[in-house]
């Protein structure tokens, strides 16, 4: 088999790249084992707001205007619903918590999405003495049904390998590449966290966060926006909502865990008042960036190897812009984003 590109790993990362490649009439074949889960359980919010300091995410307006095209030709591609809009409510702690609010407005695009005005409904079952903050233009991406179906629409035309994807066994070429029994000019590396097992870029200042969720049966508590706390509480349907999300930097295990839970329930008892039971558990390991930015780039020596990692938790919004970045570098030799570009670790 002759291909122009090799992806390994079909997160949202993988997903995003396999796009740009098919509107391009570019060939290529992913392989995918099963080995990360973080674009799988995912909230798959988008919000470009950073709700803990009132801060705008890192050009979050500019590619939350990309993102949400991208998902919408999915939808019609498809015939399927993976984008769900909704408002955020943020639980203010203190009169100092709406002081701060009032003080973002004034930051760039943020008067787009944050509501000038304080909301002190009282919604049952909610704790929020000190009222609330509104946040529009959001919503969610379905990660798990987008991935799923894409996953199967791959499989279907013979582009997706599920299998184990062996470093060892890539032979160089001057200009190309050998892997098993498939010539190609690249492999794109989309592993997530599984890039710890990449000889290529294992260097690369990549840091596991290991991030559970629970998933509630909750019939008192009737909410159609996502409640923004001590934790997140996301409406999913029939009165079941997710609730989430942990940070562990020690456990490396996709396994929920019974600490993962017990620390979000203790988290939920100071936001939610009704009873409630646990109905299912999900865990992942996010790849994270100390920077916050994704880490694309072309290998230093290898210049047939590229990755494209590191999309942290606000995946469903960086995604599209950072894939089309890649393709049209690689492609068109645009140049990258210096705050993506790897040259900026200078090693």
């Amino acid at each position: 088999m002759k291909v122009d590109y090799i992806i390994v790993g079909l997160g949202l990362a993988g997903l995003a790249f396999a796009e740009e490649l098919l509107a391009k009439n570019k060939t290529f074949v992913v392989f995918e084992d099963h080995s990360q889960t973080s674009s799988l359980v995912a909230g798959g919010v988008y919000n470009p707001v950073v709700l803990k300091r009132f801060t705008p995410v890192w050009n979050g307006h500019q590619q939350i205007k990309k993102a949400l095209p991208f998902y919408r030709e999915l939808e019609n591609k498809f015939q399927q619903k993976f984008i769900e809009e909704f408002s955020i409510k943020k639980v203010f702690k203190s009169i100092e918590d709406q002081n701060n609010w009032f003080a973002a407005l004034d930051k760039p695009n943020m008067e787009r999405y944050m509501n000038a005005t304080i909301s002190n409904e009282k919604k049952a079952g909610i704790i929020a003495d000190f009222g609330f903050g509104e946040l529009t233009g959001t919503g969610r991406v379905y990660t798990d049904r987008l991935i799923t179906t894409y996953r199967k629409y791959l499989e279907k035309s013979g582009k997706i390998i599920f299998q184990q994807f062996e470093h060892s066994q890539i032979k160089f070429q001057e200009e190309n590449i050998i892997y098993q029994q498939i010539e190609a000019k690249r492999i794109v590396f989309s592993e997530g966290f599984g890039i710890k097992q990449n000889p290529f870029f294992n260097h690369l200042p990549l840091n596991e966060a290991k991030g559970e969720l629970i998933t509630i049966y909750a019939p008192d508590l009737a909410i159609d926006f996502l409640l923004k706390s001590t934790v997140f509480v996301l409406p999913i349907g029939n009165h079941q909502y997710k609730v989430g999300a942990t940070f562990n930097w020690k456990d490396k295990t996709s396994h929920p865990s019974e600490e993962g839970k017990q620390e979000l329930i203790e988290k939920l008892a100071k936001v939610i008042t009704v009873p409630y039971t646990i109905i299912h558990q999900t865990a992942g390991i996010r790849p994270t960036v100390k920077d916050r930015r994704p880490m694309v780039g072309v290998h230093a020596n290898h210049k047939q190897l590229v990755v494209l990692n590191g999309l942290g938790t606000r995946g469903v919004m960086i995604a599209p812009t950072v894939a089309k970045n890649l393709f049209n570098h690689l492609e068109k030799g645009e140049v990258l984003d210096k705050e993506i570009d790897i040259k900026r670790f200078n090693c």
